[in-house]
């Protein structure tokens, strides 16, 4: 198995796991896979993040945001491992209850990711919604 092979294995269990539970209230596993180094990032569908103190409480308002994930699905574009950097390109597929109403939307979604002690990270996310 070669470490590409190896990395997109936990993007398709770890990283998807931590996305539904995001999607089901709970940004405990999201939180996990995020990098522990600065810098951090996001630029958000809904809101941006620099730092991890911001990307706890940003993780924390979605948390209470979504309560139910009936459908999550990563659409991979593109994605490359270069020693103990990694990246994601792709369409984000989600039905979620969003503030007690189900939503159905797709994010384009690219995310950087760094290898700390063996373990994948995120340490940024930019994510936004497709228009036509």
């Amino acid at each position: 198995m070669t470490e590409r092979d190896e990395f997109l294995g936990w993007v398709e269990t770890t990283l998807h796991d931590a996305e539904v539970a995001l999607h089901e209230g709970d940004p405990g596993p999201r939180l996990a896979i995020w990098s522990r180094a600065e810098p951090v990032s996001v630029l958000g569908a809904w809101r941006n993040a620099r730092g991890r103190r911001e990307v706890e409480d940003l993780f924390a308002a979605l948390g209470k945001t979504f309560s139910g994930c009936p459908a999550y699905r990563f659409e991979l574009l593109t994605c490359d491992v270069v020693g103990d950097l990694a990246y994601t390109t792709g369409f984000e597929h989600t039905t979620a209850v969003v503030d007690g109403e189900t939503r159905t939307y797709t994010l384009r979604a690219t995310q950087v990711y760094r290898r700390e002690d063996g373990e994948w990270r995120v340490a940024h996310r930019h994510g936004d919604t497709v228009t036509a």
